[in-house]
């Protein structure tokens, strides 16, 4: 039996950390360009009751999300010890571009995954490098496409990386901005022949809507009445998102364990997009209603929210990273462990992978 096996991970977490009492500074408006009576020390920290953010962490001002990528793409292929010239793939999974510090222009153009190839100095042609734009799931759909292309006989070996610079992207005086942060997750796939019970992707599960809730999650000018106009930053309608999440992303979780003929018992960690601790948490005991069990299991869900905030794409690769490498006092993993990766974000999509260890 051939799998797709994650034979290689890495991250990068910026340096800079940005606590929640920074915040107690800024001026916070409502999407009418009201200021919010409310006061900033009390507006933290009800959010941090909400979110279960503490502090995030930001990449320093001569870093981009392209330089980002690479770093944690270099512990990757370090960490899976294949030579970086027998890639076929590498995937980029971005939702801005690099934007340079100081500025908010998205630069797209080359793409990220061509910068990556170009900082790792891969000689391949054969190598065939893009990006993937699918919001917050980016790295999980990256994985799903590469397992796809395994099977159907193009490539082999692939890179595929999560990473994000939100910080250059947020309104200051949107109260949403406290929850999103910077960093990057990479991880190194290998096509392997491997016995039934072997390591590898199960199966997958991904669903887009784009209805009523494409705009759920967009781009648009400060809540600031006297900031410059034109200039657009990241904006989400939190409990659209929030509703969204709790009722359909179990739903495509379970899809993906059916489909694999999983039993959630047999499942022993999740790996779910680190949006924010309430909505997690609701998702998951959602997911176990599903199979009518009431109960959770002890230490289920890894979460890395409270002190890295939301990275975007690179929540899930990070904090898988973090675990298989033995960097969480909390969880650990051992082979032929059971593991469901799963996000939500921007389109709207949602997607899972079911893995084994």
């Amino acid at each position: 039996m051939w799998r797709s096996v994650i034979t290689g991970t890495g991250s990068y977490i910026p340096t800079e950390v940005k606590t929640n009492q920074e915040f107690t500074a800024n001026d916070f408006f409502t999407e009418n360009n009201a200021p919010i009576g409310t006061a900033p020390e009390v507006i933290v920290e009800k959010f941090q009751k909400i979110t279960g953010i503490a502090e995030r962490r930001y990449v320093a001002e001569h870093l981009t999300t392209s330089d980002i990528a690479t770093l944690a793409a270099e512990e990757a292929l370090k960490d899976s010890g294949i030579d970086p010239e027998t890639l076929d793939l590498i995937i980029v999974a971005h939702n801005f571009g690099n934007v340079v510090a100081g500025t908010v222009q998205s630069d797209a153009v080359p793409s990220l995954a061509s910068r990556v190839k170009h900082n790792l100095r891969i000689r391949n042609a054969g190598c065939v490098a893009y990006d993937i734009l699918f919001g917050c799931p980016g790295w999980v759909q990256g994985v799903i496409q590469v397992d796809a292309f395994f099977k159907a006989g193009i490539a082999k070996k692939a890179l595929v990386i999560g990473a994000e610079t939100l910080s250059r992207v947020i309104d200051r005086h949107d109260r949403d901005s406290m929850i999103f942060s910077d960093g990057a997750g990479a991880s190194v796939l290998e096509y392997r022949e491997v016995p039934e019970t072997g390591s590898g992707i199960l199966g997958s599960s991904a669903l887009s809507h784009s209805l009523d809730e494409a705009y759920y999650i967009n781009m648009a000018t400060s809540y600031a009445p006297e900031c410059t106009p034109g200039v657009r930053y990241i904006k989400m309608k939190g409990r659209k998102v929030y509703e969204y999440a709790i009722k359909l992303v179990p739903e495509a979780m379970k899809n993906c364990l059916d489909k694999c003929g999983v039993s959630i018992g047999d499942v022993k960690k999740v790996f779910l997009h680190q949006a924010n601790e309430k909505m997690d948490e609701g998702i998951i005991q959602a997911l176990y209603k599903l199979y009518g069990i009431r109960e959770l299991p002890e230490a289920i869900m890894p979460m890395s929210i409270h002190y890295l905030g939301n990275s975007s794409v690179a929540t899930v690769p990070t904090l898988y990273d973090l675990v298989r490498k033995g960097k969480d006092d909390e969880h650990e993993l051992q082979p032929g462990d059971l593991v469901l990766f799963a996000s939500v974000g921007a389109g709207m999509n949602i997607n899972a992978i079911c893995y084994r260890v």
